[in-house]
């Protein structure tokens, strides 16, 4: 059966993604900071196994990695990702948290990635999928405010489009989704669409990738955005 390892799969995205990924019969390694206490994760049906990962401290990645070590993972979703403090302005920017939030979305992301290439390598669809957000293009920033959490979508968007270079000689697809502005915790109750509803149509994208779309930026929907 396919295989795919979700980080921050406690709520949320990740949840959504762990549920529907385990009632398609795929084996989920589902992983989050706290799986003890993870009680919409436990209630999951299906070949689901609850994984320690904090994203943030690379002993965990390499422990998690360690302990997967050949296992085929067909599908790496880089899920986990924090918005940081709202309101902020240029005058007020809080730069502690301008660096936690940079290390949570950018810097992360390509450390779980790196942990598990070799594992997604022996997998049967070699996919690496993060999830960034339309807010992260510059082409589409026409708007003021948002500093710390554009800027960290935009950097992870470059990391990736980097990433994509260096592994496409292991055949590896490398691809970031903007899931659609979702009610979630993070979207907020203002959100234009469900989980569910985001989840399907990037699992349809996700399917549907060929190494020839590695490096690119698209909606949930399989439409592009630019950078």
């Amino acid at each position: 059966m396919p295989s795919v390892l979700i980080t921050g799969a406690n709520r949320g995205l990740g949840l959504e993604f762990t549920r529907q990924y385990a009632a398609d019969g795929w084996r989920v390694f589902a992983a989050c900071r706290d799986p003890a206490g993870a009680k919409d994760l436990a209630a999951v049906e299906g070949d689901v196994a609850a994984e320690t990962l904090d994203v943030d401290d690379g002993s965990q990645v390499a422990a998690l990695a360690d302990k997967l070590s050949g296992q085929p993972i067909d599908v790496l979703i880089n899920n986990a990702g924090i918005y940081g403090p709202k309101g902020l302005t240029r005058d007020t920017i809080d730069f502690d948290a301008w660096g936690q939030v940079f290390r949570t979305n950018a810097m992360s992301p390509l450390a779980v990635s790196a942990a598990f290439a070799a594992s997604v390598a022996q997998g049967g669809q070699k996919k690496i999928i993060t999830l960034s957000s339309i807010m992260g293009s510059i082409a589409e920033n026409d708007s003021s405010g948002d500093f710390i959490y554009r800027s960290s979508k935009a950097a992870v968007n470059a990391v990736m489009k980097s990433l994509a270079g260096d592994l496409k000689s292991e055949g590896i697809t490398v691809v970031v989704l903007h899931p659609g502005w979702v009610r979630t915790d993070m979207g907020g109750p203002e959100g234009a669409i469900e989980a569910p509803e985001s989840v399907t149509g990037m699992r349809a994208v996700i399917a549907g990738l060929k190494q020839s779309d590695s490096g690119r930026f698209l909606n949930y929907d399989g439409t592009e955005i630019p950078w």
